[in-house]
Order: structure tokens, then C-alpha cells, then sequence
């Protein structure tokens, strides 16, 4: 998955755009109703969806497996805020705790064992009374179903990379025994045009 990740930032570059998620923006007044001050995103890419946070006066650390979409945060984007650069399997990096977790787009790439593991190693690094919210494709996107099958409701969608499509029974399965409280739909800008339907998950830690 390393080789696709430098593969699509370095052929796309800015690929999705400058504008934060959706989900994003919806994180960031979760976040700040809670008075949540210590971001964490894994995956954080190229860093456009740090930009919400930022700009509430929220610090950020980011995780990112792709060097070239580091260099792209500081060069292009100018973020200035840690990014370990590595695997969200090898979390932690750190000994914090953080108040919110913001996660876009990356869990539903991974297979089974990979998913449980980030979200386990997500809701470890939690305080507790904070939030981490996901957003996962849904399987009301028009891809579902296509490419070769890897499991159920899991598909190669590209070579080497597959993506398992949810719903709300999945959400509660996964996400259940985390804290889950809430999940909703948003849709999300896709990068020809369009957009994807998404499930916003969100939990907390009590």
C-alpha cells in the first residue's frame, strides 16, 4: 500500500483538492463543543484536512505512511505541525493521550485484522471524555460490488488495494465496543466530480 500511496500523490499531487472533508468541518464543531484541544489523524495525507482544526486553535499531530504527502503538507500546504511519517499499524508514536481523533477515508482500505487494529490503537490514545470519528464509504456508493472479491462487502477495487464497503450493521460491528454513539450520512466530494456517499462514525470515550 506504500507504493500505491507515493504512486497517486506523486501522478496527482494535490489530488483531492485544498478544501477540507465535510466530515472535516463536522469533526472540528464536535471537537469544539467538547473543548477538545489535541488533534490526532492518521492518515493525515497532505494535510488539507488539518486546516479546520488549525484555525480553531486546535494543535495537530499527523500520521502518514506517504513521504511524498508529507512534503506536499509543508511545501504546498505550509503546515508546520508533527507528522510521524509510518504505518497507522505501528501507532503509537507517541505516549499521549488526545482529545479528538480525526481518521478520513483510510480504515475502510484495510483488511480486517488492519481495521480492528486502528481502531483499537485509536481509541488507546483517547482521553477519556474524547471523541474519534471515522468516515467510511458506504455501500450505497456506485462501486460497491465491483472488482474482484475479497470477502463480503470487501473489493479489490485497484491491484493491491481493496475496499471493504459499510453499513449500519458493519458501523455497529467495528465500532460497537468503542464508545460508538452516533453515525450519520454525509456525502463527500469525489476528486472527478460528483460525490460518494459516506458514513460519519462518531465515539467517545467514557
Amino acid at each position: 500500500m506504500t507504493e500505491f500511496w507515493e504512486t497517486a500523490f506523486t501522478d496527482k499531487q494535490l489530488m483531492w483538492g485544498l478544501e477540507p472533508t465535510a466530515s472535516a468541518v463536522l469533526a472540528r464543531d464536535c471537537f469544539a463543543r467538547a473543548g477538545a484541544k489535541e488533534i490526532l489523524i492518521p492518515g493525515i495525507g497532505y494535510g488539507r484536512n488539518a486546516r479546520p482544526f488549525l484555525e480553531c486553535g486546535m494543535s495537530v499531530t499527523g500520521i502518514e505512511i506517504s513521504e511524498t504527502a508529507i512534503a506536499l503538507a509543508r511545501t504546498r500546504l505550509g503546515l508546520e505541525v508533527p507528522i510521524y511519517h509510518g504505518s497507522v499499524a505501528d501507532m503509537p508514536y507517541d505516549g499521549k493521550q488526545y482529545d479528538g481523533i480525526f481518521c478520513h477515508g483510510l480504515v475502510y482500505l484495510l483488511d480486517a485484522d488492519g481495521r480492528r487494529e486502528l481502531i483499537r490503537g485509536c481509541y488507546r490514545q483517547l482521553a477519556v471524555g474524547g471523541h474519534m470519528i471515522f468516515t467510511v464509504i458506504s455501500k450505497k456508493a456506485p462501486m460497491y460490488g465491483q472488482g474482484r472479491r475479497l470477502g463480503d462487502d470487501w473489493y479489490e477495487r485497484l491491484p493491491n488495494l481493496g475496499m471493504y464497503f459499510y453499513d449500519a450493521d458493519s458501523v455497529e460491528l467495528e465500532f460497537g465496543s468503542h464508545g460508538l454513539v452516533e453515525s450519520a450520512e454525509v456525502d463527500e466530494p469525489a476528486p472527478n466530480g460528483g460525490a460518494l456517499p459516506f458514513i460519519y462514525v462518531v465515539c467517545k470515550r467514557t
